[in-house]
């Protein structure tokens, strides 16, 4: 019979990490892939009977790659601090596992809940990842900052769950900014070492074509004030990438400064 892994990338997460390893414990290991956090993650972490592995953060791809490599068992369900495994979908993956999958890797779908309520629009249902559950081997992620790629190494077409995990993706207004600031930062560096250029006006104008694509293409509207918040962090994530990308490419000189001493 197959074992699964579930690897869990944590940093600062110690409101979460509990939560998250409780919705798991069927699993036969638990890795908590930790990036020296500051706070008591790895220490709950590993209390709750988890193995904890200590990464250096240098990109999410690479510290996916070597959460990945931390597994022992053949098959490897991804779970994030901030995601939940549910009952139901915790049933599906272990007849998969325990059955004959048709498939390697799946995608599975994941359900939000932000500002208490369940967002049904916004692009975040299905929210569809990259593949969550997979053979150990089938999947390698690009070593990219963030908004990592993926390669499948298998020749099996991709399956799909249908019983969806949940996310909570912000636990309040001041996690979103700090998202935004983050990822935006990593966003830039991205750009950047693909030869991308910034500019101011491209920052606005990407970031308008970022909030309408949520809050009228994908149907935002429909899901209140939550999805205004949703697609104005969009914006505003999407504006400061570009703007870092223009700081780091523009060098901005600072205006000169003469040493002054006293007269007499």
């Amino acid at each position: 019979m197959s074992k699964i892994s579930v690897y869990i990338i944590a940093y600062n997460e110690a409101e979460k990490i509990r939560a998250a390893i409780n919705s798991v414990l069927w699993a036969d290991e638990i890795v908590v892939v930790d990036s020296h956090s500051q706070d008591d993650t790895a220490e709950i972490a590993g209390e709750m009977g988890a193995r904890v592995v200590q990464v250096a953060f240098n990109g999410f791809g690479e510290l996916r790659n070597q959460a990945m490599a931390a597994c022992r068992y053949d098959w490897i369900f991804s779970l994030d601090a901030d995601e939940r495994c549910t009952a139901a979908a915790k049933d599906e993956i272990l007849t998969l596992v325990q059955g004959d999958s048709p498939a390697d890797a799946y995608y599975i779908p994941r359900r939000n809940f932000f500002m208490g309520r369940w967002i049904k629009y916004s692009g975040f249902y299905p929210d569809y990842r990259q593949p969550q559950l997979f053979r150990k081997g089938v999947l390698h992620f690009q070593p990219d900052a963030v908004h990592e790629g993926f390669e499948l190494r298998t020749s099996r077409p991709v399956g799909y769950l249908e019983q969806a995990i949940w996310q909570k993706p912000y636990r309040n207004f001041a996690e979103i900014q700090h998202k935004a600031g983050r990822y935006s930062t990593l966003g830039a560096q991205k750009l950047l070492a693909a030869g991308r250029q910034g500019g101011m006006a491209t920052a606005f104008w990407r970031a308008c074509w970022a909030f309408l694509q949520i809050y009228l293409l994908k149907l935002g509207f429909l899901d209140g004030w939550a999805g205004f918040v949703i697609a104005f962090g969009n914006f505003e994530g999407t504006f400061y990438k570009y703007a870092k990308l223009h700081e780091l490419q523009a060098s901005w000189p600072e205006p000169e400064s003469l040493p002054l001493r006293r007269q007499g």
